[in-house]
């Protein structure tokens, strides 16, 4: 991977993940120092979906239908509020100033057959984040990499590459993050980097929970830690054949929704609000544990949402005894925050020219320059590309968040 060595540049970061609580937003300036990419965040914050576009989201994904109109409104709403943020971001993080804004969207479709991605969909037109803010926009970041032959993701295996390679001198280890879905990347001491999708994160859980209480999730894992796991039902789910297929791979809401977990639950005796989430909770711990185990990984960092839930972290302790568990947190980036930071950097390589995907991970038949640039209000004048090589991230002192 290459990238150009001189002068930071300030970058906003977007998205919105398979939960589609809202948009995680950061600031952060980055530049090239020898063969590291020092990346220096000015802050984060979460920006939450107005209520009524949250839900017309979740009606839009499958196994529900959806129409071009709706697809049209949502690209456009998604946009406008994508815009906002971003505005916020700039003003509330950046200090007034920045030089481009990079985002990865909101995911509703991942087109994937017989193990290949054939294509992906994520809404939040560029240009009305463009219009809002004047800056240019980098989006659009994963087609391409599907394109080549990959999966667009995980995109997190170009951050968690770089920046865990000096732990891995010390043993295998791997970042996870766990949102509606959980993918996890390997980076072992020497060798390739692998990512993929572990399967479902928060997502069955989310939606068991939302059917129990009405909440958008097991706040603080309450119901699960109140429940007992159903061993019929837990060995049902795990027969599922993503778990057996090979990487790369990758998956989300597309699979795992209501339909699935009700066919799930079919035949089998009833089964109470508490176990199920028990249940649901030891599904991603046990799947993601399986991961683990299978590359010998000593350390694993969480992040994303599922490292909130204290019932989700006491499985996943309980199933990986051997393996040191510990947060991003611990290592620079806000947990709640990591994917945004992610996307500033994919978009920082594609404003510099520089390939921005990770062909051992995603499955890609070589390096490619990612995503498309819509122009801001002026004049769209790119950094002359350098071929300086960079092989880690340092992440320096965080200033601030929100």
């Amino acid at each position: 991977m290459t990238v150009f060595t001189g002068a930071g540049v300030r970058v906003i970061g977007l998205i919105s993940g398979t939960s589609i609580d809202g948009i995680d937003v950061a600031a952060a300036e980055l530049r090239a120092d020898g063969d590291t990419v020092v990346l220096s965040p000015l802050g984060k914050l979460e920006v939450p979906y107005p209520e009524a576009l949250r839900e017309a989201l979740i009606d839009a994904l499958p196994p529900n239908p959806c129409s071009a109109e709706q697809l049209t409104k949502l690209d456009t709403l998604v946009g406008q509020a994508f815009g906002e943020a971003a505005a916020r971001g700039v003003e509330e993080l950046a200090g007034g100033h920045a030089d481009v804004v990079a985002s990865l969207g909101q995911t509703v479709f991942h087109w994937v057959e017989d193990g290949t991605a054939r294509g992906t969909l994520q809404l939040g037109n560029p240009a009305w984040i463009a219009e809002r803010t004047g800056l240019p926009v980098v989006a659009d970041l994963r087609v391409r990499d599907v394109a080549a032959g990959g999966h667009g993701a995980p995109l997190a295996s170009t951050l968690d590459a770089l920046w865990l390679r000096e732990m891995a001198a010390l043993g295998p280890v791997a970042a996870l993050n766990i949102g509606g879905i959980a993918n996890i990347t390997v980076v072992p001491a020497d060798g390739a980097v692998l990512a993929y999708d572990t399967g479902p994160g928060n997502a069955l859980m989310d939606l068991a929970a939302h059917r129990a209480t009405g909440q958008r999730a097991d706040l603080d894992g309450a119901l699960a830690l109140r429940g007992t796991v159903r061993p019929d039902l837990l060995a049902k789910l795990l027969l599922d054949p993503y778990y057996a297929a090979a990487p790369p791979k990758s998956t989300g809401k597309e699979l795992f929704h209501g339909a699935y977990l009700d066919r799930a639950l079919d035949g089998l005796p009833p089964v109470g609000a508490e176990d199920l989430l028990a249940t649901l909770t030891e599904l991603t711990a046990v799947t993601i544990a399986a991961e683990c185990r299978r590359h010998d990984i000593v350390t694993l960092i969480v992040s994303g949402g599922g490292a909130d839930n204290p019932a989700l972290m006491a499985a996943l302790a309980r199933n990986l005894p051997a393996t040191a568990l510990k947060t991003s947190d611990d290592h620079g980036l806000p947990r709640a925050g990591k994917e945004a930071y992610l996307t500033i950097l994919l978009g920082w390589l594609t404003w510099s020219g520089v390939p921005g995907n990770l062909p051992s991970a995603t499955g890609a038949r070589g390096d490619r320059l990612l995503g498309s640039i819509t122009p801001g209000a002026g004049p769209l004048r790119l950094p002359a590309p350098h071929d300086s090589t960079v092989t880690r991230l340092r992440v320096a002192a965080t200033t601030g968040e929100r």
